[in-house]
């Protein structure tokens, strides 16, 4: 018998649920093709999920044809692209994460105010690239706390942060410690500003460890928030995996382990974590629960355009 302990809460976060909706609506509205710029979420089975039924997910916007209708992913994206798609008479909606969203006002509100801005980010990932995109002057990245002590800045006195939403709440506390201790007059928000969905999964994976021998994190291995809730469960001291599917799951893996937490990042269908189920009971009898945990209602608003679009059945 294999004691299997789901999280709570686990899988789809609100942005992502807005995001994936805005593409289904306009899919529906306008039919398709509907294109997108980047991975709407990064899941690949949402993506492939969209791809067929017509959207169309393309790297730059010189991929979209004129007046096609054109989704900007719930990372955001940078000034310039909005500028970009301006110029080509590309009609734009725009999916961006709510919260996503308030970082950047956020950045151009302390930029404004005549502070430089130090991102806590992840160079390369999409968030980053459009947050520092979005935000006027220099913006410095941080990925660490030893970055901190590297920085060099036009004026100690006149700095401001922000962090990208989906970062460890306990690594983000640890870097702006830093930079308030190298730079006391910092201005910033406070680590509650990290999206509220990565921070209760990381709290429910931090529970979740206490009660079984091994962790699985259904996620994509280009997903921050993923990634980050299995080394969670490695730091905690309990083998972890980061699987996309059932069919990577290893038998070896549980040998000997009686109880196995599983749980999914913020863009990843609940679906995926039944077929992981499905993929265990294949190696042994299950008895499957459910720890206490979060109940999230948060909801975001989807754009005007798409409003009157009835949702699917």
């Amino acid at each position: 018998m294999l004691r299997v302990v789901l999280a709570q809460p686990r899988g789809f976060c609100a942005g992502v649920e807005r995001a994936i909706e805005i593409v289904e609506r306009a899919l529906r509205k306008y039919g398709p093709p509907i294109y997108v710029r980047h991975e709407i979420v990064h899941n690949r089975h949402v993506v492939e999920s969209l791809r067929a039924r017509g959207a169309v997910f393309v790297d730059e916007l010189d991929e979209i044809p004129p007046g096609a209708i054109t989704i900007f992913s719930a990372h955001g994206v940078a000034q310039r692209v909005e500028e970009l798609a301006a110029e080509r008479g590309l009609p734009v909606i725009d999916a961006t994460c709510p919260l996503v969203a308030k970082v950047h006002a956020e950045g151009r509100r302390y930029a404004a105010s005549g502070r430089e801005v130090i991102l806590v980010g992840h160079a390369g990932h999409a968030e980053v690239e459009g947050t520092i995109g979005r935000i006027p002057g220099k913006v410095y990245l941080v990925q660490t706390a030893e970055d901190v002590a590297k920085l060099e800045v036009a004026d100690p006195t006149k700095l401001a942060y922000v962090t990208q939403t989906t970062l460890s709440v306990d690594d983000t506390r640890q870097i702006i410690a830093a930079l308030k201790a190298r730079f006391p007059d910092i201005k910033g928000p406070d680590v509650r500003d990290i999206c509220y969905a990565t921070q209760n999964r990381q709290t429910a994976v931090r529970e979740l460890a206490k009660l079984v021998d091994l962790i699985l994190v259904v996620g994509s291995r280009n997903s921050s928030n993923s990634s980050r809730l299995r080394e969670i469960g490695a730091e905690l001291g309990k083998p972890s995996y980061l699987i996309e599917e059932a069919a990577d799951l290893k038998p070896e893996w549980f040998v000997g382990v009686r109880s196995v937490g599983l749980t999914a990042g913020a863009s990843a269908p609940d679906a995926l974590v039944h077929e992981v189920l499905d993929g265990l009971a294949k190696l042994d009898e299950l008895e499957v629960s459910t720890m206490q945990g979060v109940a999230e209602n948060v909801s975001f608003r989807l754009p005007q355009e798409l409003r009157d679009v009835a949702p699917a059945a």
